[in-house]
């Protein structure tokens, strides 16, 4: 048996509260399933009994608040993972919640993935989206998968369109031409595309 040592109000959610077992933090817990079961610090409990009663109690509120948090934009199931997690969900809860959202195809990694390729591709080289889907938990296969759909001519377009922004009101000199290419590398380019990008620059100025 362990003791509850403080049971503290969430800051964010006025409606659950922290419980700390011998001085550490354990889970959070509705204040309604806290008023129920009578819980109180320096009361003796048992980590299974709180587990249990949490997984019972809070499995709708859960997937309530992962569908509202779902709403704003589409999210992994990592980040949908995270955000529960630092609600105080216990990881039974968590995966309660993933398998109920996959089973609505509310979370699926691979479609979110094509998505962001579709989204960003016009804007960022591949190695800077492929970072930021890792990221976001994508696995590597379906960070593959997505990037399939990425072609040479929309990055070499999207380096285009970056470069010229860069370059307005600057003069093409050797040394603004070198903070381009490292600028247009930091974007995510491979060092083909930055190089052709600056190359087309180069030859239009020589016009």
């Amino acid at each position: 048996m362990n003791e509850i040592t403080a049971i503290t109000p969430q800051l964010k959610d006025k409606t659950r509260c922290n419980i700390f077992i011998d001085g550490r933090f354990y889970c959070g817990l509705t204040l309604e399933t806290t008023i129920k079961y009578r819980l109180k610090a320096g009361q003796t409990v048992d980590p299974v009994f709180l587990s249990e009663i949490q997984l019972e109690s809070e499995k709708n509120t859960a997937l309530d608040k992962a569908l509202t948090h779902l709403c704003a934009t589409r999210k992994t199931e990592k980040q949908i993972r995270d955000f529960l997690s630092k609600k105080g969900y216990l990881p039974a809860v968590v995966e309660f919640v993933l398998e109920k959202m996959r089973g609505y195809n509310f979370l699926n990694d691979s479609e979110y993935a094509e998505s962001y390729v579709e989204a960003q591709g016009a804007k960022k080289g591949e190695r800077l989206i492929r970072m930021e889907l890792k990221a976001k938990g994508v696995s590597e296969e379906e960070i593959d998968g997505a990037l399939e759909n990425l072609n040479e001519e929309t990055q070499e377009d999207a380096a285009r369109k970056i470069l010229e922004k860069y370059m307005r009101g600057k003069n093409a000199d050797k040394e603004t031409l070198s903070k381009a290419f490292r600028y247009l590398m930091s974007k995510g380019f491979t060092y083909e595309t930055a190089k052709s990008a600056l190359s087309e620059l180069a030859d239009l100025d020589g016009e």
